[in-house]
Order: structure tokens, then C-alpha cells, then sequence
């Protein structure tokens, strides 16, 4: 499996969201990369991972890639970061190998009900066709939060170029997309939940600017996982890590050195 390193100091996995690819959390991965050694990868079941991907095996291939890169590196534990889909993938971590997780962040990650909604089912089942469609609403979709993350017109148009070039260089399947938003609610969530041991910080954006999961959603892990604490990303939305990624790691280095002041032992 190829494995992304940046950086030094407590190891730090992060899961991709649903495009799947590393580098659509390039601007994360380098802000993370400060104070953290970052470790990251593509999702396996991408041509470009270098890895095996079981179908029969659902959400635990994913899981399982956190594994081998833990062991691949030779490091007992570390923080796990999740984002959005990569979050459930770190819950189901965390849930399975409790010895492995330093400690757990959420971040933007679909709720414990989350379900598709009618309109993304249909995508999903037909990716070959709703599949542009889809992405074409992005910028619709996303223009709120382009615009309170990024008042600046220059640093909007610089983003979008940016983007482009990732999406150049690292195209996404939609029809890979669509296989795994539907395994999302194959995985037992709030039974996960009850099974976290480490400490657990919960990321979400503004309630009015995130139009792909429900910030009330996210939240709820902060109920569901015992002691877990939940922390709002302000003027963003669900693209956070990429549109104030020095913001993000900021909260991610707060909760870090806290819990590690509290319990000494824990750190990587």
C-alpha cells in the first residue's frame, strides 16, 4: 500500500472523505503537517493505492488500510482523523482496534441516522449518468461557503484553480463514490460509538453552510461517545480542512496537547 508521510512529532493517520484520493486533503495535510507526522493514503479500493480491495469486505477494507499503515510503519498507536465518509472509517477503527487509536477526531462526518436522501440514491444507483450531474452542483451548492471561509474574489478563484489541477492530476470515480456513500449506512455506527475508549474530539462547520451532511448529525457523535468533546470550525461549512486547513489543525493541536497533558501515557 503506498503511504504519504509529511512532518514530524505524533503520528496523526487521516482517511479521505468519499472522493477517495489523499490529495483532495492536500491543504490539510500540509497545515497538519506542523506539528504532526501526518500519515495518509488512497482509499483501496483506487487503481492508484496499491492496495487490495474485497467487496465482500465493505467499510473493513478501509479500516483495515489504517491497520496496515499503523503496522506498515511500525507505530503501536496514533491520532486517527476522519474526514467526512473517512470519519465513519476511523469510528469502525476505533471501535475494533482500541489499542491502536491515540485518540479519535470526526470530522464533518455523517451521522449515526445519516441516510441518503431520495435525490443521492438515485445518483448513487446510476453514477454513470447522475454522476456529472452531481458534481456540477457543487459549486451551486458550495458558493456560501466559498464565500464566508474566503471573502476574498482572488483567493476564491485561487481555490477553484487549485481544485482543478487536483482534479486534473487525481480523477475521481463517480461511480466509485456512489458504492461507497452506500456502504455508509451498512456500518453500525451508534453501535461503534459505545465501543470508542479514546479520547474523541467532534469537528463540524457552520449549521447554515454545510449542504452535504447535517451539522446536527455530526454532533450527535459527541452524545454517543463517552467524554467526547465537539468543536465548531467557524465560517465554513463541510470543505473545512481545505478552506481554513491552519484553523482545522489549530482545533486538532488544542485537543492533542490537552489530552496529552491529561494523560501522559497516551501520547504516541
Amino acid at each position: 500500500m503506498q503511504i504519504i508521510e509529511r512532518g514530524t512529532g505524533t503520528p496523526l493517520v487521516l482517511v479521505p472523505p468519499l472522493p477517495g484520493r489523499w490529495q483532495y486533503l492536500r491543504p490539510a495535510v500540509d497545515a497538519l503537517a506542523e506539528w504532526f507526522h501526518v500519515i495518509t493514503f488512497t482509499l483501496c479500493d483506487e487503481p492508484s493505492s496499491g492496495a487490495r480491495f474485497d467487496p465482500a469486505r465493505g467499510i473493513d477494507n478501509y479500516r483495515e488500510q489504517v491497520l496496515a499503515a499503523l503496522d506498515q510503519l511500525s507505530l503501536p498507536r496514533a491520532v486517527i482523523v476522519g474526514v467526512s465518509f473517512g470519519g465513519v472509517v476511523a469510528l469502525r477503527f476505533a471501535a475494533e482496534h482500541p489499542e491502536r487509536v491515540s485518540a479519535l477526531v470526526l470530522v464533518s462526518t455523517p451521522g449515526p441516522q445519516f441516510r441518503l436522501r431520495r435525490r443521492h440514491e438515485i445518483y448513487a444507483r446510476m453514477p454513470w449518468i447522475f454522476g456529472p450531474l452531481f458534481l456540477a452542483e457543487g459549486p451551486w451548492r458550495l458558493r456560501r461557503e466559498l464565500s464566508a471561509a474566503l471573502p476574498r474574489r482572488s483567493d476564491r478563484l485561487t481555490f477553484a484553480a487549485e481544485q482543478m489541477r487536483t482534479y486534473l492530476s487525481a480523477p475521481i470515480s463517480a461511480r466509485r463514490m456512489a458504492a461507497r456513500a452506500r456502504l455508509i449506512a451498512q456500518t453500525p455506527r451508534a453501535a461503534d460509538c459505545g465501543r470508542v475508549a479514546a479520547p474523541t474530539l467532534v469537528v463540524h462547520g457552520e449549521p447554515d453552510l454545510d449542504h452535504v451532511v447535517t451539522v446536527e448529525g455530526t454532533a450527535a457523535y459527541g452524545r454517543l461517545i463517552r467524554g467526547a468533546r465537539v468543536r465548531l470550525l467557524e465560517r465554513t461549512g463541510h470543505l473545512g480542512t481545505n478552506v481554513r486547513p491552519r484553523e482545522f489543525a489549530a482545533l486538532i493541536r488544542e485537543f492533542v496537547a490537552g489530552f496529552q497533558r491529561e494523560f501522559p501515557s497516551s501520547a504516541a
